[in-house]
């Protein structure tokens, strides 16, 4: 009987073949957070299947347990375009994985994708392994050991050709999407992040037990919840206060409620990234957020446009009018282009070292280029990933912030970023000019 090799073992992860540009990059985030090193030695998000390097089956288990888009992770035995190659395989390079199965409980399962066996067929195909001289109880429920068949194939094609055998070591957590969704959800807004995305990026933003995660355009919580599902504590703020608030007792609190995590919701508050309270230092772990696009309405933040009007203080009923629960402070323009550099900075004062920002930038699919991503001295660029509509996308944008005191980058001229006191919505937001136009093409 050979001996196991010393080297890394192969690993077949079997991904939902959906969002396929952040699967690799979520588990790449993954790794940095659980300290296990994979190796990529063949990866497509035309396929569900990627086939990684990995020390071991402890160390497979961990990396994929909390993935969002990964369904399971298999010790690899043998892959081959059909039977005969995939039996070969399996007899000449694994033998010495057998010796570890025999004598405990297993059942075999077959997962075709983009195809299905009838039961006859899958009979067959089980008893093809019977060279492997398993000798222990066959258990349907609770197994020690599920040995896993998988064929990938092509569009309207009745043979699979490609095809997978491993021993199952791991699974995602799928489940999460159905007990987050939002359709359960007892507070949710026109903007709420879907469960599996919010999931997904706290993921990417590498949010653990004890850390620090802000989302300062927290809206209804979609991504301060997923956050603290994954132990996370978590602030939120919003420039409209409602919002966090709520109303009828469903509000951001209750939706920490609803799922039992009140003790990881450390506060809502009101304010923006160009008037906010919190302090000049670097304590924050992850900043999550999915900033407003100005589309519905042009981008606003806290102030007047004017900024010599509306000094003296309103009172109504006797009442400072800012200390009433009913009072909306009042808000200039802003520009897409400025709240941008203004989160960016506001990333690179307050991550602390290996900290990470993700968020949401919406794009035109036509026009868009890598000299969009905008980028900070303090700030390393990990993964751009995109979710793509009809003429438009969204894409997440991860950073890390690097070692180093925070310097402000040279930015665009005030003027330019945040127009003149007349200019108007689409004056200040670009992509909000081109949704309304119907992403035209510039040059008709």
């Amino acid at each position: 009987m050979s001996e196991e090799p010393s080297q890394l073992r192969e690993y077949l992860i079997y991904f939902a073949q959906i969002h396929e540009t952040f699967r690799k990059a979520e588990l790449d985030s993954l790794s940095q957070l659980t300290g296990v090193g994979v190796q990529w030695k063949e990866y497509s998000d035309d396929s569900p299947f990627a086939i990684v390097h990995l020390p071991n089956n402890s160390s497979a288990k961990t990396l994929v347990e909390r993935s969002i888009l990964a369904k399971g992770v298999y010790e690899l035995w043998g892959a081959g375009p059909n039977y005969d190659h995939l039996h070969a395989t399996i007899k000449s390079q694994t033998p010495y994985l057998w010796l570890s199965c025999m004598s405990r409980s297993f059942k075999f399962e077959i997962e075709c994708y983009n195809g299905k066996r009838k039961q006859s067929a899958q009979r067959e195909i089980i008893e093809s392994f019977a060279y492997l001289g398993l000798d222990g109880e066959i258990r349907m429920k609770d197994p020690d050991i599920i040995f896993t068949v998988l064929e990938e194939f092509p569009e309207k094609v009745a043979t699979p050709t490609r095809i997978f055998f491993g021993r199952r070591v791991g699974s995602g957590s799928r489940a999460l999407v159905e007990r987050y969704d939002l359709k359960k959800r007892h507070y949710i807004g026109t903007t709420s992040m879907d469960a599996e995305l919010a999931l997904v990026t706290a993921n990417m933003a590498l949010v653990a037990p004890g850390k620090i995660a802000f989302d300062p355009f927290v809206g209804t919580g979609s991504f301060v919840v997923s956050c603290a599902h994954f132990g996370g504590l978590c602030l939120g703020s919003d420039i409209d206060g409602r919002q966090i608030r709520g109303k009828n007792g469903r509000s951001v609190l209750s939706n920490f409620q609803q799922y039992g995590l009140v003790g990881n919701y450390l506060d809502g508050f009101v304010s923006d990234l160009t008037n906010t309270p919190i302090r000049q230092t670097a304590f924050i772990d992850a900043i999550l957020c999915d900033p407003p696009y100005g589309v519905r309405e042009g981008l606003k933040v806290l102030g007047s446009r004017d900024p010599e009007k509306g000094k003296e203080p309103v009172i109504r009923g006797g009442v400072l009018r800012h200390l009433q629960d009913d009072y909306v402070p009042p808000k200039r323009p802003y520009s897409f282009l400025a709240m941008l550099d203004d989160i960016m900075q506001f990333a690179a004062d307050h991550l602390v070292p290996g900290g990470r920002l993700c968020f949401w930038m919406p794009t035109a699919n036509e026009d868009f280029s890598k000299l969009d991503i905008p980028s900070h001295p303090q700030l390393q660029l990990v993964s751009v990933c995109v979710q793509e509509f009809n003429k438009w996308s969204r894409r997440l944008i991860t950073y890390s912030r690097i070692q180093g005191d925070a310097q402000a980058p040279p930015t665009r001229e005030r003027e330019e970023r945040n127009g003149s006191k007349k200019a108007t919505a689409d004056e200040l937001n670009s992509f909000r000019k081109r949704y309304f136009e119907g992403f035209r093409s510039s040059g008709m």
